[in-house]
Parts: C-alpha cells; structure tokens; sequence
C-alpha cells in the first residue's frame, strides 16, 4: 500500500495543483492532509474545495483551529494576526463548514495523523520537546509512527533501545528503523527548508518506506497572487 500525506498548503493553490498531479502519477491508494489549508497564500477557498471535492482526509492545522476558535489566534504574532483577519475574508461560509468537521487527529492505517505533535496538538512544535518529553510522546503512540506537519521542515524522530535519534530528510526513499517513529513531512505551499520546490511524502507501510518527493511550480505566480491580495510582501519572498 502507497499513502500519500501532505501538510501545510497556505492557500498556495499553484504548488496544491502540481503536488496532486504528482500525487496522481504515483499509483497511491490513499491521500491525507495534515492541516494549515489557509493564511498567507492567495487562494485558500479553492484549496479548501479542492480538498473538499477530492475527499481527502483532513486533521485541524493551528490556522483551521484559529478559524474555528478566535482563542487560537492567540498563538499567533501581531503580523500574523493581522494577516489572518485579511485572509479570514477569502473564505466561504461553506468552506469554513467544511473546516468545522476536521477532528483533531485521525488514526489510519497504522499511523496518527495530526497536525503538531501526538496525540492532539494542533500548536505544538516538534522542536519544543526535550528528550523526556519525546519519550512521554512515543510511550503514550498506540501505533508505531505519526506524521505531522507545522515546522515546513522534513525530518524523522525515531525511538531506540538505546535513545531517540533525529534526522533531517532529504528527496527520495528512506526506511523507518527505530521502534517508533515521528515524521514531519515537510510543506507543499510554503516550504522553509531551503529548497522551494513543493514536499510530501508517500508512506508504505509494509516496507516501513518513506518517499520524499519534491515538486516544481509557478512560484512566480504564486507570489504575484500574495501582493495582489494585498498581503505582506513577505510572505511572498518566504516562497522563493
């Protein structure tokens, strides 16, 4: 079995658009998203109703949650918040109905799905934890990995007899050694790693494989679309 999992489109429907085709060619038998549809890029409505209309599986991101509880937009900086309130207007009744039925996290086929960090968090940053703190996460996992999203950066975190090892991921195919692991598998809409080509990963589960895939897009169009709505240039450059 091949899974596709994505996370972090930020209204870039451009790299959404090309990652899916990606997606498309790879002879996957399932898709899930990872949270943070919206905010900074031009188009979240469509990214939603894409999401919407292709059925994909969907966990709250800290943004979807900011949505749907002002108390969450508390996490954000001023600029953020500022943002958020320009990009709020983007987006349809329908849509943010739709955001409404993403749970948390999802258990599926073996793995956890959410947005942060196990089990629930949609604000939780990976980097945060000291090395107690991921024990505590791997002891409480039911299942023997989890992806999320949240940095835009790939990386594994997996756990050993002998301790916790991380790792940065780099394109192509790598195989999950340790007992547990946490995957981060990157941004398809606004990657700070860089590399500005869009990232997901495709999970197979029986070989325990991870493929990172990298996809090229019109980040020029992308970013034109950012200054036409009027939205900090920043997050523009952020794309290059």
């Amino acid at each position: 079995m091949r899974l596709a999992i994505l996370s972090d489109i930020h209204g870039n429907i451009e790299a959404f658009k090309e990652v899916l085709r990606d997606v498309t060619a790879q002879n996957v038998q399932g898709c899930y998203f990872l949270g943070d549809a919206i905010s900074y890029g031009p188009e979240p409505d469509r990214v939603l109703r894409l999401l919407q209309r292709l059925n994909i599986p969907c966990v709250l991101g800290n943004h979807e949650l900011a949505l749907i509880h002002s108390y969450a937009r508390n996490y954000f900086n001023f600029t953020t918040r500022h943002h958020f309130a320009q990009a709020e207007k983007l987006i349809s009744l329908k849509s943010k109905k739709f955001i409404s039925t993403w749970p948390a996290w999802r258990k599926e086929q073996g793995m956890i799905l959410v947005h942060g960090c196990p089990p629930d968090s949609a604000t939780r940053y990976l980097f945060e934890l000291d090395q107690e703190q991921l024990f505590r996460v791997f002891s409480a996992m039911d299942f023997p990995v989890a992806f999320v999203g949240h940095t835009h950066e790939l990386e594994i975190i997996e756990q050993f007899d002998h301790g916790i090892m991380h790792k940065k991921l780099t394109q192509g195919i790598h195989l999950v050694q340790g007992d547990k692991a946490l995957i981060n598998v990157g941004s398809v809409g606004q990657p700070r790693d860089g590399d500005n080509r869009a990232k997901y990963i495709i999970w197979e589960p029986e070989k325990k494989s991870i493929e990172v895939c990298f996809v090229d897009y019109d980040i020029l169009k992308s970013a034109a679309g950012i200054l036409n709505r009027g939205f900090s240039k920043i997050y523009a450059q952020r794309l290059w």
